[in-house]
């Protein structure tokens, strides 16, 4: 395993990211005019310290554990040649949104403050992580996967790692080696990573490299110090548009966005266009869903100059809907209130 020659190996060009020392957030712009899915040039991306460069013939995914009968290696190409599925599944950082609580709600938290950009929604091919399970003999008494990535140890913290309860392993995780038809790029997780619908990026394992089955609870930093209680993911919405965009008066145009929840699909979207005085039901578009995001759209024609704080809401199939305001959570997690897009509407 080599080191990439930047924490990232990916080009970051300004117009697609904002960057947060060795992580990337995508520009909520650079997805207007595209399609469902969030391009490999533009996916965010979330490093704990650098991306690893990893040899695919010489990599190994070890599965082992008291819990189950017959621990065993598998190979890249074993991986590849075992039957698969193919998911459209959005994975989002646990603090997607932290800087909303400084900005918009005076009461900062820690850690990298990142807007809306840290999620994106791929087509991820691999095996469904209940077949490797099934292949070695999970037991009865089995309680907890930890699924450990390859890249470089976090400060004193070790490997990083995050268990998963069985349970949920057997149910709709996927060990993916495939991101938007092609392998999985070195900055998402090459050779293979897994992919956990509905939860919180951290579970979403990069550069998979060892699975233990347990037959007791697991802790790791990562669900003890970090993300503590924080699993699946809350209801959010986002513009594709440019913050501080400048919007011509008069103009007719269709404003567009996407809205996400761990919980289900999105029924209903709302927008203010006038800083949440008035709202307006939004039309949906395109795929519908539960695992991903719902693209919307809104027409406008803004009549008069000045600064606008644009507004959208949504909600899903549990009832769940963006509050206006959420308590602080100690580490900027879920950050699901409304967000309040700035733009200038500006003559001509």
């Amino acid at each position: 395993m080599k080191q990439a020659t930047a924490a990232i190996a990916k080009p970051l060009p300004d117009h697609l990211f904002r960057v947060h020392g060795n992580s990337a957030e995508m520009r909520w712009e650079s997805m207007a005019g595209l399609g469902y899915h969030t391009p490999n040039d533009r996916f965010f991306v979330r490093n704990h310290t650098f991306t690893p460069l990893i040899d695919a013939t010489t990599w190994r995914l070890n599965v082992h554990g008291a819990g189950v009968r017959r621990p065993r290696e598998f190979s890249y190409d074993e991986l590849r040649a075992m039957p698969s599925r193919t998911y459209d599944v959005a994975i989002e950082c646990a603090g997607n949104g932290r800087r909303f609580y400084r900005t918009q709600q005076h009461d900062g938290a820690p850690g990298t403050q990142w807007g809306l950009g840290a999620i994106g929604v791929a087509r991820w091919r691999g095996v469904p992580l209940r077949h490797l399970l099934n292949e070695v003999g999970v037991l009865p008494g089995a309680v907890d996967v930890l699924p450990t990535g390859l890249d470089a140890p976090f400060e004193d913290h070790g490997h990083v790692r995050r268990p998963l309860p069985v349970d949920k392993a057997m149910d709709d995780v996927l060990v993916a080696y495939e991101m938007n038809g092609g392998p999985l790029p070195p900055d998402h997780g090459f050779p293979v990573r897994l992919v956990v619908p509905g939860w919180v990026g951290i579970a979403s394992i990069k550069w998979l490299g060892d699975i233990e089955i347990s037959t007791t609870e697991l802790f790791t930093p990562w669900n003890t110090v970090f993300y503590r209680d924080v699993t699946t993911q809350p209801v959010k919405s986002a513009f594709e548009l440019e913050w501080n965009a400048r919007v011509p008066l008069g103009s007719p145009r269709v404003l567009r966005g996407r809205s996400w929840s761990g919980h289900g699909r999105i029924v209903r979207v709302e927008v203010s266009l006038d800083g949440g005085l008035t709202w307006r039901q939004a039309e949906h578009h395109g795929q519908h869903l539960v695992s991903a995001w719902l693209p919307w759209h809104i027409e406008w024609a803004p009549q008069r100059t000045g600064t606008r704080l644009l507004m959208a809401r949504a909600t899903d199939e549990t009832g769940a809907t963006q509050p206006l305001t959420i308590p602080r959570h100690p580490f900027g997690y879920h950050f699901d209130a409304v967000v309040q897009h700035p733009i200038h509407v500006v003559n001509g």
